[in-house]
Parts: structure tokens; sequence; C-alpha cells
């Protein structure tokens, strides 16, 4: 288990291994994703978007366009 120090600024160092396992550099952006109250996942926003390819599988039944304008109208006309 790698561990940081906050500093006062609020500011950590993320550990060397921890950075060479998810392949982040100087530079890099970084996301931090709330998967429940007071748990974050830390994750690399630095891959294309092409590597997302495959990450959910093929939806069970294609949604045409015009479902998609429907479902979006319909929540627009429910925020009003």
């Amino acid at each position: 288990m790698s561990r940081a120090t906050i500093s006062s600024k609020g500011q950590i160092t993320i550990p060397a291994a921890v950075r060479a396992a998810m392949r982040v550099d100087t530079g890099d952006r970084v996301e931090f994703v709330e998967i429940s109250p007071g748990r974050f996942e830390f994750i690399a926003a630095t891959r294309p978007v092409t590597a997302l390819k495959g990450l959910f599988g093929k939806p069970p039944k294609p949604v045409s366009i015009q479902a998609m304008n429907a479902a979006i109208r319909a929540r627009a006309a429910k925020a009003r």
C-alpha cells in the first residue's frame, strides 16, 4: 500500500510506484470520482477517448435518434 501526506496547501505527491502503474507523468491530468460517500477513485484523465472503446460493451438494444430526442424533450418538460 502506498501513502501520501497532504501539505498545508492541500497538495500531495503521488508515490512513484502509483504514477508508474497509472502511467501518469508531469503535466498529466487526473480526476477524483466519488464512488460512495467519502470514497473516491483516482483516475488518469490523459488517455484518448478511443481507449474507452469496448469498456461498456454493446447496448442490449440500439436507440434511435428519434427516441433520444423524445427522452430529452420529456426530461426537459419535467424540469419546468
